[in-house]
């Protein structure tokens, strides 16, 4: 017997949280009963159903996609724009973006149909490092680096202590290149800490997602996650070390 949430995030239909409030939302169906309590447990028997459709257990699968710009980190558009799923036309099982990156960032971004392995890599008690490579407008002074690497406030909380590197400065075309290092994932928030010490970002992609990068591959290209890499980046969200 397994929880109800858990069947539903391991279906992949949705990380284990948002199972729960499909569950709350009377969303689910057991053995054709709407069932509404979180405790409840199904075994492999029985009929599960989200939204009036029975749900298939899946072999689970793991990508890393290089995404590129103009792409939407989610598995559906309402404006018809390019989702990262759209480059998996091959992929049958339901898969979706652990995370998100913003329409216009490239870089690392993993997709699966395990929810509670995104989970695991995305809830906040867990610090998977993401680095990133931004190019700012302005010169990034000391002063501003240092604020960065203490935390800056945003208006939904002070982030983390990050590190940064100057990658190049051009005073002449008021521009540099910045690498930064967070293991949080608030919304638009490597932009946000650059804007919050007066800086523009124009350009930004994920170079590294713990310890996987886009090595090898091209922009919209992906490849699958080996088994060990999968055990790893587990082992790095609950201990902070590669197993």
């Amino acid at each position: 017997m397994e929880r109800l949430q858990k069947v539903i995030a391991h279906a992949g239909i949705a990380s284990r949280r948002k199972a729960e409030q499909l569950i709350l939302d009377g969303q689910v169906k057991v053995n054709g009963e709407i069932v509404r309590e979180l405790g409840t447990k199904v075994s492999p028997t029985d009929r599960v159903e989200v939204d009036n459709v029975k749900i298939e257990q899946e072999d689970k699968v793991y990508f890393l996609l290089y995404k590129p710009r103009n792409t939407i980190s989610a598995v559906t558009d309402d404006r018809g724009r390019d989702t990262v799923t759209d480059l998996f036309p091959n992929v049958h099982e339901r898969i979706f973006p652990v995370g998100r990156l913003d329409f216009d960032t490239t870089g690392v971004l993993l997709l699966t149909n395990d929810g509670e392995f995104s989970n695991v890599l995305t809830h906040p008690k867990y610090n998977v490092e993401k680095t990133y490579v931004a190019t700012l407008q302005g010169v990034l002074k000391r002063e501003e680096m240092r604020k960065l690497e203490r935390g800056v406030m945003l208006e939904d909380g002070k982030t983390a202590p990050a590190r940064v590197r100057i990658i190049s400065s051009d005073d002449r075309k008021g521009k540099t290149i910045v690498a930064i290092t967070i293991h949080e994932g608030k919304n638009r928030q490597v932009r946000r800490m650059f804007e919050a010490v007066g800086h523009r970002v124009s350009k930004l992609k994920r170079e590294q997602f713990g310890f996987l990068t886009t090595m090898g591959l091209n922009a919209g290209e992906w490849r699958e996650l080996t088994p060990h890499e999968v055990k790893q980046l587990r082992a790095l969200a609950q201990t902070g070390k590669i197993g």
